[in-house]
């Protein structure tokens, strides 16, 4: 069938950050839109369901795996448009994120140095709304470019039509319907970075100072690795944050407070004129469970709780167990119930 290769069956735990799980029945990469619709029609009349893959480092894939064709976008290529003191830089989706964030500081743009050290492909960022320290990706997004199944065309959102929101979007809530094709970003040639964090910013010097965009690169990479979130050769594998950061209102805020007891402090960030949001790292280490906490291949991180990793040679369903005995905990000390960031593959039943 044309010059597409397809794999039968395919392994998926090396394609996946945290290195776990079963088989693809059937894998093929794709690097171009009439290749992507070669495949999806070859799914359609083969009657397979469809799996769209990225860099894997934002999913759980059972230990049986998934049946049906698992599509990789494969696209490439970065055009960087510069008008006066802005700069629209439209990537394809299966660039790597952290090496666009690095060109793009390299070549002197403002506005995505925060979100350095990210890893997966740039296809992935806008469909949960990546963020860290004070930024997310819809903050910067011009616009974002899909492959519509239902109609066979490429189609092009803006911002708005996106709907973007606390690591979520159209494009998450249509997943089956959506595949992601390229993105823009809209960043500043001039100026200086935008540090709304305050952890960051005491990193870079403190209030006041005037750090550029290779500092903040430099600073927000080795803020990542002292919490474990940079996947580095012989680092144990892992999603990075595997809780959302619970979003509540003021009198849920309070029921946490009287949880947590008096001389407790609860951190949390002001999000809107009556909500909050509340570390979920907080929330597990506070619940109990200790940083560096190991379930035989599996366990917490010793450098941040909301990290859950694997050690190598464990499977799918004891991380997903581990997660489900965090969740009930903290739902137990504090009654919220977080909820998982990572997208899952291939489960049956309950999952986190």
């Amino acid at each position: 069938m044309g010059r597409l290769h397809f794999l039968s069956p395919e392994p998926l735990a090396p394609r996946t950050s945290l290195e776990l799980g079963g088989s693809a029945e059937s894998l093929v990469e794709v690097t171009s839109v009439p290749e992507l619709t070669e495949a999806l029609e070859w799914a359609k009349t083969s009657g397979r369901s469809v799996w769209v893959l990225g860099g894997g480092s934002n999913l759980v894939i059972a230990d049986e795996g998934v049946a049906g064709l698992v599509v990789v976008p494969a696209l490439r290529g970065i055009d960087i448009d510069r008008s006066g003191n802005e700069a629209v830089v439209s990537v394809a989706a299966g660039e790597t994120w952290d090496d666009v964030v690095a060109l793009t500081v390299s070549e002197g743009l403002l506005g995505l140095e925060c979100l350095s050290g990210i890893p997966g492909t740039v296809g992935a960022t806008p469909i949960q709304n990546v963020g860290a320290y004070g930024v997310e990706v819809s903050d910067v997004i011009e616009w974002v470019e899909a492959f519509d199944r239902e109609t066979g065309c490429v189609i092009r959102l803006s911002t708005k039509q996106c709907s973007f929101g606390y690591r979520t979007s159209l494009l998450r809530k249509n997943s089956d319907r959506t595949i992601v094709t390229r993105v823009a970003v809209r960043l500043r040639t001039a100026g200086q970075p935008v540090i709304r964090y305050e952890e960051l910013e005491m990193a870079v010097g403190g209030e006041g100072t005037a750090p550029d965009a290779v500092v903040v690169r430099d600073v927000v990479m080795e803020l990542r690795r002292g919490k474990g979130m940079v996947l580095e050769s012989g680092a144990p594998r892992s999603v990075g944050s595997f809780f959302v950061n619970p979003v509540v209102e003021t009198g849920a805020l309070a029921v946490v407070e009287a949880a947590a007891g008096e001389g407790n402090t609860v951190p949390r960030f002001q999000v809107g004129k009556n909500s909050f949001k509340i570390p979920a790292a907080w929330l597990i280490e506070n619940s109990g469970f200790e940083r560096g906490y190991r379930l035989g291949a599996v366990g917490i991180s010793e450098h941040h709780a909301l990290a859950l990793v694997h050690y190598g040679g464990g499977r799918a369903r004891d991380l997903v167990a581990l997660a489900g005995v965090i969740r009930d905990g903290v739902e137990q000390r504090f009654g919220l119930r977080l909820r998982p960031e990572p997208v899952f593959w291939g489960f049956s039943g309950e999952i986190p």
